[in-house]
């Protein structure tokens, strides 16, 4: 065997050592982590998904994430396998030289089961990513019963270096409590939904109680140049959605250049004082 055979065989055991690793750790079959499942996982990889959608500061000057959309409507048998493609992008784009941090939405019942606590420290830890690209995104608070478990979950998680986020923050005392008890590095409100409704100022003087506070503001859904407008006004850190950026493929995340978006998104603006060029 040649010098360059044997270093390809060698780089192609080590790329596959860490989902091998993971199979045999927490392979239930109901867990969704089957050889068959395995499979897809690679197959479904080469296909290149338009599935991750690009976080931005709110000024659109700098791309700030990514939120892995088919999370947020995944089956428990799919779960875990999602959940891998999602670390595996996190790790595509910190081997190609850009530190993008990547919000994986996970169901509060998972969390609340221990197994599945398991089997995602598991996926983590083989990950080897550095402490502040993986993020858990909470859709919901959990059922009474479960509150306990959930709360361990969310702690064995954060252990690891895990940010956590809350998805869907309607501004509820419960969700609030929530928010603050757990310290959440960030709160996502829809802005299709502030349409409809105004979130409480005093709400988000709570969550900016203090200037050393970790929780920052993520503007989501934002469709309109309004929504933009409210999403200033509500000092929002982050921002996303359809009139920012539509979802890419985890390639076309490498692409992004900062400069082109915040220009397509200032044009959006009429400026009272424009240059010779029109430019903001």
């Amino acid at each position: 065997m040649s010098p360059k055979s044997r270093l390809y065989t060698l780089v192609k055991a080590w790329k596959n050592k860490p989902f091998q690793e993971v199979r045999d750790a927490c392979g239930d079959p109901w867990l969704g982590l089957s050889s068959q499942a395995l499979e897809e996982h690679q197959s479904w990889s080469k296909r290149q998904a338009i599935s991750h959608e690009p976080i931005f500061n709110c000024k659109g000057t700098k791309l700030t994430g990514s939120l892995f959309r088919p999370l947020l409507t995944a089956t428990d048998m799919q779960l875990l396998r999602l959940f891998m493609e999602g670390l595996d992008t996190i790790a595509y784009w910190y081997r190609s030289g850009r530190f993008i941090p990547g919000i994986l939405p996970v169901p509060s019942h998972a969390i609340a089961s221990g197994s599945y606590v398991d089997a995602m420290t598991e996926l983590i830890l083989n990950s080897r990513l550095p402490v502040g690209l993986v993020t858990i995104g909470i859709s919901s608070i959990p059922e009474s019963d479960a509150t306990g478990a959930f709360k361990e979950g969310l702690l064995r998680l954060r252990r690891l270096g895990v940010l956590l986020h809350f998805l869907k923050f309607s501004g509820s005392i419960e969700e609030l409590h929530w928010v603050t008890e757990m310290q959440l590095e960030g709160v996502h409100i829809d802005m299709g939904k502030i349409r409809e409704r105004q979130l409480a100022s005093d709400v988000l003087s709570q969550l900016r109680q203090s200037t050393y506070s970790p929780t920052q503001i993520y503007a989501s859904n934002i469709g309109l140049v309004k929504d933009l407008e409210r999403a200033s006004k509500l000092i929002a850190d982050h921002s996303y959605g359809s009139i920012m950026m539509s979802p890419v493929s985890r390639h076309q995340m490498l692409q992004i250049d900062d400069s082109r978006i915040a220009k397509a998104i200032f044009s959006l603006h009429p400026h009272p004082h424009p240059n010779q060029n029109g430019d903001k």
